[in-house]
């Protein structure tokens, strides 16, 4: 049993050895080096509607226009040269219905840029309606982003988490694209544009770089639904580290949202004591630190990734961190159901619990989840109980 959980473990920690990731790519990440990223907004209209002002200058050389649509740049970062091919593969997806408003998708597109094949998540905001601009329904803005390599952005589609934060990002800019043409272009649209990268992809890396062998104490308070508190800091390393933790986080995974309301409560109402980083030294001092050997294990390829300044491959740990996580859940929930029954079972729970590295959050969690069955709790007694003197011993 010890030997397949070990296999599963490491399966989960060496993700840079998975076919996601080739040698050869893993080879140009050795170095430090800073990914390409571009950003790119079309304006959409319907048939019926009509360009006006500004918008009428651009249509010769730069709208694309099919039976029941046109679209017109209104800004790119790309070279000349692949603007035109991405208009064109936009106005495919377009034409074959394949972009819902609001809802973005990824894909890979080649185009005359250094990277060849980027991943490329476009989104279709549509513009709302007013008074103002009775003609705007059925119009909207096609909002491209553009980075990585082709196993870099486009590996998300696997698990849509980069998706959801690229569609929350979007959704940021709603509000600046209802100024009639886009007057607030360059104050607004596009510096929050330019910044997708930087604060939809980067932010994992800049809080490993921030913490570097820290990072345990991190992952232990997000599995532990522990409190940070980020002290002597911008406001956006306080953001970068909520967002990690709510991203390495079990809460909301839950299967019943009773479970999740009964979770929340009993660790509202543990006593522990918040995790402390203060920024004012370098690297930042923790105060109030717990991890487990299950969390320090996963240093070393947080590390790894980080000094190949892969933002994507960070993610991708992480993800298996959390799943390893939920893996080991499950399988102590199923042991927990068969302790009821069997003196063995509760054998191979003690068992399962010294070999895991992570006996105390999971525990926690499954007694939360289990605080209306008695037999469970009793049986979750007995294992706490147990791990309390294998800590001492």
């Amino acid at each position: 049993m010890f030997t397949s959980q070990t296999s599963s473990f490491q399966d989960s920690i060496d993700v840079e050895e998975r076919d996601d990731f080739e040698s050869e790519e893993i080879a140009g990440y050795s170095q430090k080096i800073q990914l390409n990223c571009y950003y790119t907004i079309y304006l959409y209209q319907g048939t019926r509607s009509e360009a006006s002002g500004a918008w009428n200058q651009r249509r010769a050389d730069s709208t694309t226009s099919q039976d029941d649509f046109s679209l017109t740049l209104i800004d790119s970062s790309l070279p000349s040269e692949a603007e035109p091919e991405l208009r064109t593969y936009i106005s495919r997806r377009l034409s074959k219905g394949a972009l819902l408003g609001g809802m973005g998708n990824i894909a890979t597109v080649e185009l005359s840029i250094p990277e060849q094949a980027v991943g490329c998540y476009c989104c279709l905001l549509e513009q709302e309606t007013s008074p103002e601009q009775p003609d705007a329904d059925g119009n909207g803005y096609v909002i491209c982003f553009m980075g990585g390599s082709e196993k870099g952005l486009n590996l998300y589609p696997l698990h849509s988490y980069l998706l959801l934060e690229l569609d929350k990002y979007v959704q940021g800019l709603h509000s600046s694209l209802q100024t009639p043409e886009l007057q607030n272009l360059e104050t607004e649209v596009r510096p929050y544009l330019s910044q997708w990268y930087e604060e939809s992809v980067m932010h994992i890396y800049r809080v490993v770089q921030l913490v570097q062998s820290n990072i345990s104490f991190l992952l232990h308070a997000a599995l532990n639904h522990t409190h940070v508190e980020v002290n002597n800091s911008d406001e956006r390393t306080k953001a970068d580290v909520s967002r990690f933790i709510k991203a390495a986080s079990l809460q909301g995974l839950s299967q019943q949202d009773t479970t999740t309301a009964s979770l929340c409560k009993a660790i509202s109402e543990d006593t522990h004591s918040d995790l402390i980083v203060d920024c004012s030294t370098s690297p930042p001092t923790f105060s109030n630190t717990v991890s487990n050997r299950f969390c320090d294990d996963w240093i070393q390829a947080f590390l790894n990734a980080a000094e190949r300044c892969n933002p994507f491959l960070l993610r991708q740990i992480l993800e298996n961190f959390k799943l390893k996580a939920i893996q080991d859940m499950n399988s102590l929930k199923r042991f927990v159901r068969q302790a009821e029954m069997s003196h063995y079972a509760l054998f191979r729970c003690c068992q399962f619990l010294q070999g895991c590295g992570n006996g105390d959050v999971l525990l926690q969690n499954v007694r939360a989840e289990h605080s209306d069955l008695p037999e469970a709790c009793s049986i979750i007694s007995v294992l706490e109980e147990f791990l309390k003197e294998h800590a001492q011993a």
